[in-house]
């Protein structure tokens, strides 16, 4: 099976050795976003919903560009510093997911890069 690498244009640029998504197959892969501004290269201020909010929209953007959407997302995960952000990220989280929304993880963790205070990945089909 074959791997194509995707690029999103609207969302920022890598941090690390890693593609924003990898397609195989009928799946896309999504790499962690954090609530970095596309253009500045910077966390977005508001705290942990501003960078929520952030984060969804830089995964949008990497969904369109490898052609699908979050109407195509079937597992996400979300990684928090602080797990009592939990219902404040829930929120934001869940006006960006469809109905039936998908599968999802919640972890807290030790820190996320750049300071970040929530990381969203996901898996999708093709649409």
């Amino acid at each position: 099976m074959t791997r194509q690498a995707i690029t999103a244009s609207g969302a920022p640029g890598a941090v690390g050795p890693y593609s924003h998504a990898i397609v195989a197959g009928d799946l896309i892969f999504c790499s962690g976003q954090v609530g970095l501004d596309p253009v500045t290269g910077q966390l977005v201020e508001g705290g942990v919903a501003a960078q929520a909010e952030r984060a969804l929209r830089n995964l949008a953007a990497v969904l369109d560009a490898a052609g699908s959407s979050f109407d195509d997302v079937v597992k996400c995960q979300v990684f928090l510093v602080d797990i009592g952000d939990f219902a404040v990220v829930n929120d934001v989280y869940g006006s960006f997911m469809p109905d039936p929304p998908p599968a999802r993880s919640t972890f807290a963790v030790a820190a996320l890069p750049k300071g970040a205070l929530v990381e969203v990945e996901a898996i999708a089909r093709r649409g």
